[in-house]
Parts: structure tokens; sequence; C-alpha cells
């Protein structure tokens, strides 16, 4: 049995800001996330009740069935949403150009059961794969718009140093799809708006710190966030084109603490939320 105050209402996303972390199952949380003796069946609806939006990496590995996606639907309360990762066969084909079938096979299989909590598909992409103009502009003109009449939001996240160049960033706002943001050292990190929304994922907790990031980083991130929420570009992160001008108009914000200092992600997404 479960207290009903466990589930509470879910935090809302603030000035269009949502954070959150990546999947729900992981065993260090339930010392320091999970309430003791929660059912791990249960942990889902715990989660989506603290955080606004979970990335789902287990769909990296492979889609899931229509039954699967319904579920989660069931599980979470209205106002919350997922982020899914598309799957690994889709952008690690050899062309990409020909990634068509297994594209449409993915967004076709079951998507619309999440009905209005799918969020932004994250299409990310090996970091052995250098950026070729014509293969990667055919990829993008195969991604749908919209799946059963309502429009689909997806964003890029390239993993080479080639892709921090003006014609990446020219394909990228043509087709109206933002580039993930990243603080690792391990990946390119550019910051320029080249859609209509903004998608950081953070991978620098640490362990020995509680809430994860320091309150000074913290601080700064929820600073960011609300700049760019706002539609502004903010200063102090790295950029390709430090001179370009993006649209200032409002956009949906999603930062979400991925990897590194895991066992504090939870708590670091749910400080920086407090701080907006």
């Amino acid at each position: 049995m479960t207290s009903p105050d466990l589930f509470t209402a879910p935090p809302a996303s603030r000035h269009g800001i949502r954070t959150g972390i990546g999947g729900w199952t992981f065993a260090p949380w339930r010392d320091n996330f999970y309430p003791a003796g929660l059912a791990q069946k249960h942990e889902l609806e715990y989660a989506s009740r603290r955080l606004a939006a979970i990335e789902i990496n287990g769909t990296w590995y492979g889609a899931q069935k229509p039954a699967t996606y319904a579920r989660w639907r069931s599980e979470t309360p209205d106002g919350f949403v997922f982020s899914l990762k598309a799957p690994r066969y889709c952008t690690e084909a050899k062309r990409l150009a020909g990634a068509g079938r297994t594209i449409e096979g993915f967004v076709s299989g079951g998507l619309s059961e999440l009905g209005d909590r799918l969020g932004p598909i994250l299409w990310q992409f090996n970091p052995r794969r250098s950026f070729e103009h014509d293969d990667f502009a055919a990829f993008l003109d195969l991604l749908p718009c919209e799946l059963d009449g309502v429009p689909l939001r997806h964003v890029l996240e390239v993993r080479h140093a080639s892709f921090a160049c003006a014609e990446y960033l020219a394909l990228a706002r043509g087709h109206g799809l933002p580039t993930v943001f990243t603080d690792s050292p391990d990946h390119p990190s550019f910051a320029d708006l080249t859609g209509d929304f903004v998608y950081a994922r953070l991978m620098r907790s640490r362990e020995d710190v509680a809430s994860g990031y320091p309150d000074d980083a913290l601080d700064a991130w929820a600073r960011r966030a609300r700049a760019w929420a706002a539609g502004e570009a903010p200063t102090g992160l790295p950029y390709v084109e430090a001179a370009h001008a993006a649209p200032v108009r409002p956009r949906e914000v999603f930062v979400y603490f991925i990897g590194a200092g895991k066992a504090r992600n939870p708590h670091a997404a749910m400080a920086l939320h407090a701080r907006l």
C-alpha cells in the first residue's frame, strides 16, 4: 500500500521551463529520492509528481510497445511530459538518407498512446559521425512534422566537433530544429539557438554535493534558463556564431540532469525548479 500523500500534484513548468532527469529506475534513488518502502511499480507515479519531465533512454535501445506508452501515460499526471530518445538504429544508419523506414516505424509504432504526455523526440548521433551536409539534410527532411494531426517536436544531439560550424547551424535553423546544449567536456558544447525551444542536458552532477550542483552553479543555470525562456541567448556560454542574432521570442525550455553523479540528479532538478 502507498500513502496518498506520496502522490501530490506535479510541479508545473515555471516561466515555460521544465526540469527533469533521465529515466526513473535507478537503485541509488531508493536511498535518497524515493521514500523507504515505496514499491518499484510506483516509482514513475512518484517521480512524475516531483519533476516536470523525464527523458526516457530505454527507447534508444528499441521502440516500446503501444501498451507500454499507454501505461506510462496512465501513471503520470496532467501537465507532465516525457522526452523520448529515438532508437539508435535510426541515427546510426550508414546512410542517414536511408533511415526513413526506421523513423516511420518508431514514430508510428505507438507514440500516439502518450497523448499530451509526448514531449520532444531526441535524435542523438554517434560521436564518430561527422557532419556531412547533404546526408544530414536528407535525414532532417525525413522527420515527420505531425502524428495523427498533432505537431511533433524534434531535437538534435550532435556529438562530433565538425557540427560546430555555420553550415550545420543554418541547416538546423532552416528546419526549425533545436540543438542540444550540454555542459559535458566530452562532447561539443555550443549554445547557438536553432529552434523554437531549448533543450539542455547537464552532465556535471556531483555525488558529494547534496543538490548535485553547487548553489552558485544552480543559480547560474536558473538565470540562463530564464534568459532562454525569454528568447535571449545567455551570456557566458560557448557559441559558434557569437554575432548571430536569433529571433527574440519566448521559448519553452527543457533542462535535464543526466549521468555523472546520477544519484543526485533528482535533487538537482528539484533544486533548479525551486530557483525558478
